[in-house]
């Protein structure tokens, strides 16, 4: 595992921006009663029926394959993801059942290793944002892992329109960097979420499928990530096999004696 490919697992957990090298992903399609869609709701109605969904829990354990892929390598990983709701996320890359990489994450910091180059990372999200072109905050991590919308629609402007599948709103505050949520026709739930920056020739895409409902949310368990640049594009495919909610969860997180400290500028 290379460090590219270590930061971008990472920053798939510690991000959801428009300037990484981003991802190509095998977009899944969603099946949604195309009967239910024959409303016109305004964006503020969309919105509103987005946020009745259920979202309550305390902790959420996550195991994943992870598929990373390129022009020039593949690479399958399993990924182990812990959640502290609202205040820490823990992710564990392991190769061959090895450990290879760590990430923690906090509203305030940001802290990853990898075991190959024997080198870290610590820092807030400021680094992460100016190095991924958009603002990062825990939340949209969180929610990226989710399912869930990475803004807050509450804060918005949006123009809505129907889809063969739903709904769509398309954010209408800034010409360049452009962002589309697409939701479900049935329970309002989101299928896909896209940014575009039109200057910078950057665009990622997540899709997600395989929703499955528990007590406590409805949680996709296929997230695929498409990106695209103009150095090139890749994919990360994350699929989740492994999931519960509300145990007690530990998050042990260290950086081993010697490792390397890596600035982001």
């Amino acid at each position: 595992m290379n460090k590219f490919l270590l930061r971008i697992l990472v920053i798939l957990v510690v991000c959801f921006g428009s300037s990484l090298a981003f991802v190509s992903c095998k977009s899944k399609a969603v099946a949604v009663n195309a009967t239910k869609n024959d409303r016109r709701f305004s964006a503020n109605k969309i919105i509103e029926n987005y946020y009745n969904n259920k979202n309550e829990f305390s902790t959420l354990y996550i195991k994943a394959n992870a598929h990373y892929a390129t022009e020039k390598q593949n690479q399958n990983v399993t990924a182990e993801i812990k959640i502290k709701k609202n205040e820490q996320i823990l992710i564990s890359i392991r190769f061959l059942g090895i450990t290879m990489a760590k990430a923690s994450i906090t509203p305030t910091t940001v802290s990853y290793y990898e075991k190959v180059n024997g080198s870290y990372y610590e820092g807030d999200f400021s680094a992460l944002s100016q190095l991924l072109g958009t603002d990062l905050d825990f939340n949209k991590v969180q929610n990226l892992l989710l399912g869930r919308a990475i803004d807050d629609l509450k804060k918005g402007n949006y123009a809505e329109s129907l889809t063969d599948q739903g709904y769509r709103l398309d954010d209408t505050s800034d010409n360049n960097t452009k962002k589309s949520f697409y939701f479900d026709a049935d329970k309002f739930l989101i299928n896909k979420q896209e940014i575009t920056q039109t200057n910078e020739g950057r665009m990622i895409q997540v899709v997600y499928s395989n929703k499955k409902e528990f007590n406590e949310m409805t949680l996709p368990l296929t997230v695929n990530i498409d990106s695209y640049q103009k150095k090139g594009k890749a994919q990360i495919n994350l699929d989740y096999n492994t999931v519960t909610f509300n145990e007690e969860l530990s998050f042990p997180y260290s950086v081993p004696d010697g490792y390397k400290r890596i600035i982001i500028k």
